[in-house]
This record gives C-alpha cells, structure tokens and sequence, in this order.
C-alpha cells in the first residue's frame, strides 16, 4: 500500500514536471506531419522507420537549447536574435517563417475538417474546418495560459490512440525489429524526397520559436521570478525528452501502421490524412479507421495554437508590441490580432487556389531553408557565455546540435536539388 502511494507521487510529481516540452512534441506530430508518415509508409512499407530513432535525439537537444535560452534570457528566440544579430537576419526569418506557418495551418485545418467529413458525411468538410477554427479562436483568445496549457497537455492524452492502432491489425515482429534498427536507404529521387519531407515535418523551426517563448510564459505565469539552476534546468531538460520522446513514438507508430496496413494492402498513393484514414478502413477495420481520424482531429486541436502562438510571439516580439497567452486580450490586442489573423489566412487558403498538398510542399520549402540557419544561431547563442553565462552548451549536446545542423543542412541542399529536378 505504501509502494503505490510513493508511485502515485511520484507520477504526480512527474506529470507535474510536464508542460512546454510535451506540448511542443504532440504538436510536431500535427495533421500536416501525420500525412507525411503516412506517406511515408505507405509508398515504402517498414522502410522508414528507423528514422524516428535518429530524430529524436536531433530533436530533444535543440529544444532543449530553445528552453534554455528562453529561461535564462527572459526573452524567446526572436527576442535573442533582435538583441544580439544583425536585424536583416531577424527581417529574414520573419519573412520565411510568416507564409510557412500560414500555410502549414491551412493544411493542418483542411485536414481537421476533411476528417470531420469522413466522421459525419452528411457534414461539408468546409463546415468543420470553420467551427474548428471559430472553437480555437475563441478558445485562445478566451481561456488564460495556465488553463490553455492545461488543456493542451491533456490533450496529449488523445494521441496515445496511435499507440493502439498497429495493434488491431496483426503484426511481423522480427521484421518491425529490422525496420527500426537496421537503417534501409534507396538512393532515388522518391526516397530522398520522402527522407527529407520526414525531417522537414520532424525538425520544424516554428517549433524553436514556440519552445523559447512558452519558457518565458511559464515563469512569469509563476507569478514571481524564477531563479534558474541546475534543478530547474534538469526539469526542463526532462520535459523536453519525454516531449520529443512522445511525438517519436507517434511517427513511429503512424508510419508502422501505414507501412503494414496500406503498404501490404496494395495502397502505396497517399496524399492527405483523410485518405489515410479512409484507406485503413476496409483493411484494418472500423476502430483502427476511427481510432486514427480522431488522433488527426485531437493533434490538430493541440497542433494550430502552438503554430499561430509561435507566429504572433515571432511578430510581437519583433515590432516590441505587448504579447502572451497570460495576458487578456484588451492586455495584448496586437498578440491576439495575430493569432486570429493567421487562422483566418490559414483557412482562406482552400479557398484561393492552394490545396493542403501544395501547402504542405511550399511549407517544407520554407521549412527547410530556415531551418539551418536558425538552428547555427541557436547553437552559437547556446555556447555564448556573454549571453548564457554558466549554462552553456555541454559536449554531447554540442555534438546532437551539430549533428542536426549538419543533416538539416544537407536536407535542405536535397531539398533544392529535388524541387530544381522536376
């Protein structure tokens, strides 16, 4: 009896400890993400899927830097590079980062809606999309950060569906094993481009903005200053892993359903979520069809205010308007304005000719040029004593930093080449 009260606690104090990071990792695996792992697996089956075992130490340790910077200089990343870099080079990624996020909520709304549809087809797909963005306006707009943040961490919960999901259908062990440890790489065009769309979707720069400025939000919405130590550090460090973990195991599930189910079932075209879902339906049947609609509808719920949250810290911070979540709207209109106009242009965009498809390409363009760039300057602010004092970089995360600056960069050069090839 005593043993599980100490378990009990220390679950608690666990689940307490969670937040930003969580957040951050549900939100990687959005609608547009999940379309992209089903892609994935099913034009190459199980071939994919080591890939989620490189990411996830690429991912962790840039984001753990993003909440370090964000802790320890008061500021989220736009605020480090307004203060510390040329302003060309913040005008720049302002200019990149605007019609990425853009258009990677249109896809992640059209999504949503289009699985609305499939839910209840007497519904248009259009009507969905609007009451989801008018629930996450209002939502956003209305609802202070501690409440937001709660609500999306147990939002969290839904996306342990993908979890169950391989499980409804019978599975190859020995070859899942295979999969996951022993790295298969085709060098053509088709695997290269879904190797790099994997990356692109996995290492988002939205995500480094997001991950700086939810630090800052946390510690004020404590009410007093936080003094940073090696603890606190330790915490964060600790959430960011089981964030990042989390939305590892949500790739890797989705791409080992998609990779088993479809695959072998003859379906290797995927292009949007709701085919994806639809698809799984006579092959695996209606709770695995059900099970993973609603996944995209619940990562989409957590997926689009992180988007548009990153898009008006990015904005505020740059201009120096008034921003947070913590603060009413009459506090920060400019912050909220923001966020209201990117889901509005977000869901416009169905309507002017950009189909979720090509937003997802352009937004892996975008993407995947920025993301370098900003992940060099996260790197140099995080070894910078000046700004960072005694809590610079270590060795091994220097060594994943660099790591990922070095596969990013060579994502984005096969970027390039595939997008000038065709």
């Amino acid at each position: 009896m005593l043993s599980r009260v100490k378990l009990n606690n220390k679950l608690k104090r666990f689940w307490k400890i969670l937040g930003p990071g969580l957040v951050t990792g549900a939100s990687d695996d959005d609608p547009s993400g999940i379309a992209t792992y089903s892609q994935a697996g099913a034009a190459y089956g199980l071939s994919t899927l080591w890939t989620s075992l490189v990411a996830f130490p690429l991912m962790a340790a840039i984001q753990q830097m993003c909440a370090r910077i964000g802790l320890v200089t008061s500021h989220g990343l736009t605020g480090a590079l307004k203060n510390y870099y040329p302003r060309p080079v913040l005008y720049l990624m302002l200019l990149f980062s605007f019609p990425a996020i853009i258009m990677n909520i249109g896809a992640d709304i059209a999504g949503m809606g289009a699985v609305g549809n499939l839910l209840f087809p007497s519904i248009d797909a259009t009507y969905f999309s609007v009451l989801f963005t008018i629930i996450l306006l209002g939502l956003i707009i209305y609802l202070p950060y501690h409440k937001i943040a709660a609500t999306l961490k147990y939002l969290c919960i839904v996306m342990l569906v993908y979890f169950v999901v391989p499980f409804l259908y019978k599975q190859d062990l020995t070859q899942i094993l295979k999969a996951t440890f022993i790295p298969s790489i085709k060098f053509d065009k088709e695997f290269m481009g879904i190797l790099v769309g994997i990356l692109g979707t996995t290492i988002s720069p939205y995500l480094f903005f997001w991950q700086a400025s939810v630090e800052v939000e946390e510690m004020n919405d404590r009410k007093k200053h936080l003094m940073v130590n090696k603890k606190i550090i330790h915490e964060i460090n600790e959430d960011v892993d089981f964030g990042m973990s989390f939305s590892g195991f949500v790739m890797y599930f989705i791409i080992l359903t998609t990779g088993t189910v479809l695959f072998n079932g003859g379906i290797h075209q995927i292009e949007t979520v709701e085919q994806a879902a639809l698809a799984l339906k006579p092959l695996a049947g209606n709770l695995a069809y059900l099970l993973f609609a609603v996944g995209i509808i619940g990562t989409g719920l957590i997926a689009i205010p992180v988007l548009s949250g990153s898009l008006s810290y990015i904005v505020t911070e740059t201009f120096g308007w008034e921003q947070g979540l913590g603060k009413k709207f009459h506090e920060a209109k400019a912050f909220y304005t923001v966020i209201g106009a990117s889901l509005i242009l977000g869901l416009s965009l169905n309507y002017v000719g950009i189909s979720p498809v090509k937003a997802l390409i352009y937004t892996a363009i975008l993407y995947g040029l920025t993301a370098p760039v900003l992940i060099a300057i996260i790197l140099h602010i995080s070894n910078n004593k000046r700004i960072m004092g005694r809590f610079t970089n270590g060795r091994v995360s220097n060594i994943l930093g660099f790591s990922a600056l070095l596969i990013m960069t060579a994502a984005a050069v096969g970027l390039i080449y595939l997008q000038l090839a065709d």
